[in-house]
């Protein structure tokens, strides 16, 4: 590997693979790993935080950051390190993948990174920083980590533009390809992007820390509401069916210490990493502001990615529900919600890790089971006093059921009708007291407890880790 010319240090061009590691680990900590010069990738150990972690970086002075067989087994090494001393691994990748110039020893080079990239999944976490142009089999190493963080710069694609242009004759440009913004919104392959390269990387030392230094639950930290533990209901609206934007809930929850993973894609789900009581959970909400929070195809496909990687990395979960169903639509359908959806329930339910529900405001059919339900596992469920957990909201399951009773009755009378029959509904099958009945809830909590009871159910749950890789669903 490429070793570092510190007299020089001040001339380094800012692409320059030492200059982004230095970066990356808290000063003075970077230290280099063995390895041949003039491979194209550098590889180094150092602390983030205090906290040991791995790192490799490509580099584009030289041939584009192109790989070739000693790079790709440099890459290989520093994995393979990582998952010894059980310490995160972040690639800084810059490369246009495989050197033409070595064939096919070049491309069997970059199968191994792929072998290594899956013998590290669900051992140790893996972060991608893509900072420059990922192409080809550089593009599939970033896919195959757990975290994928982009830089304005970043741009991930297979084939490029000219390719492209002359296989399908679409015109287009590397941004429009494989840019920040559609991998953030549309594909779902970054998982983070940021403005510059420093943001990038200062990212990637947060998801560091959060997945590499997990903590323990610490319940000092919690105060009760009297001693001014915040109200989470006041983040609620006022009225039941009024919509709103979950995340700022999600923050309080976590002291605001969270990073939120693909705040663009499918943001009817909520996907954050933070810290409870000291300890880093993962943290799951149905966000009302986007089609009422309905959990469609994407979102169940962002979702349960989000719960096996957590499972596999050990990080507790905390499900936030407020959901009124699977959206639904001939799009949906087709766009496989059956399947996809499936994965979430699978996700779950194979789960080990401690995870918590918390019903906030209302839970609905399948839904309902999809959100860490107690039939699927869940370590404790919880529920504020108004919420709901139903089939169906008591109003719409009246006008089914019920609905030749109310054409029959006197026009003048039958609003009154139907809001006595709505109140009957919700005593006899609906309402969280039944849930509660029947085992589905375990109890119902004052929201300004919320935290400090979900933190004990977690202290009070086993410790546990998935014994599964993370594939990026």
């Amino acid at each position: 590997m490429v070793t570092v010319p510190a007299d020089h240090a001040a001339e380094m061009d800012e692409r320059d693979p030492w200059v982004r590691l230095r970066a990356l680990f808290d000063p003075g900590t970077t230290s280099p790993l063995p390895g041949d010069d003039g491979c194209g990738v550098a590889g180094a150990r150092g602390l983030i935080d205090g906290s040991p972690v791995v790192a490799f970086a490509t580099d584009p002075t030289r041939s584009g950051g192109a790989l070739g067989a000693a790079g790709c087994a440099g890459i290989v090494d520093v994995i393979d390190l990582a998952v010894r001393e059980r310490a995160p691994v972040i690639g800084l990748w810059h490369s246009g993948g495989a050197r033409l110039g070595e064939g096919v020893t070049a491309l069997h080079g970059v199968g191994q990174i792929f072998a290594a990239m899956v013998r590290a999944s669900g051992v140790v976490p893996q972060i991608s920083v893509v900072l420059g142009p990922a192409a080809g089999g550089a593009a599939y190493g970033p896919a195959l980590t757990d975290v994928v963080i982009m830089s304005a710069d970043g741009r991930i694609f297979v084939t490029g533009p000219d390719v492209v242009r002359k296989v399908t004759g679409e015109d287009v440009d590397m941004a429009s390809l494989g840019g920040p913004d559609p991998h953030s919104r549309r594909s779902g392959v970054a998982h983070l992007v940021t403005e510059d390269a420093g943001q990038a990387i200062a990212a990637a030392r947060l998801v560091a820390g959060l997945l590499g230094r997990p903590g323990q639950i610490d319940l000092d930290q919690v105060t009760d509401e009297a001693d001014g533990e915040p109200d989470l209901a006041a983040f609620l609206p006022d009225r039941p069916s009024r919509a709103y934007d979950v995340r700022p809930l999600v923050s309080a929850l976590v002291d605001g210490t969270g990073v939120e993973l693909h705040p663009r894609w499918a943001p009817k789900m909520v996907t954050t990493l933070g810290r409870l009581a000291t300890l880093t959970v993962g943290v799951l909400a149905n966000n009302p502001i986007r089609k009422g929070g309905c959990l469609d195809a994407e979102s169940a496909d962002k979702a349960a990615r989000f719960v096996r990687m957590c499972d596999a990395l050990g990080v507790p979960l905390v499900v936030l529900v407020d959901v009124p169903g699977y959206l639904p639509g001939v799009r949906q359908e087709w766009d496989g919600v059956v399947r996809r959806g499936a994965k979430l329930l699978h996700a779950f339910a194979e789960a080990v890790v401690p995870r918590v529900t918390l019903v906030t405001r209302k839970s609905y059919g399948g839904a309902y089971l999809a959100m860490n339900s107690r039939a699927l596992g869940a370590s404790a469920v919880f529920a504020w006093p108004s919420a709901e957990v139903a089939v169906m909201g008591a109003a719409a399951a009246v006008d089914i059921l019920h609905r030749r009773e109310l054409r029959a009755g006197p026009e003048d009378q039958r609003e009154e009708l139907r809001q006595r029959l709505i109140a009957e509904h919700e005593r006899e099958v609906g309402g969280v007291e039944k849930a509660v009945e029947i085992g589905a809830v375990d109890e119902i909590i004052k929201p300004g407890e919320t935290r400090r009871r979900i933190a004990a159910a977690l202290l009070d749950a086993r410790p546990s880790r998935g014994r599964h890789t993370n594939i990026p669903l």
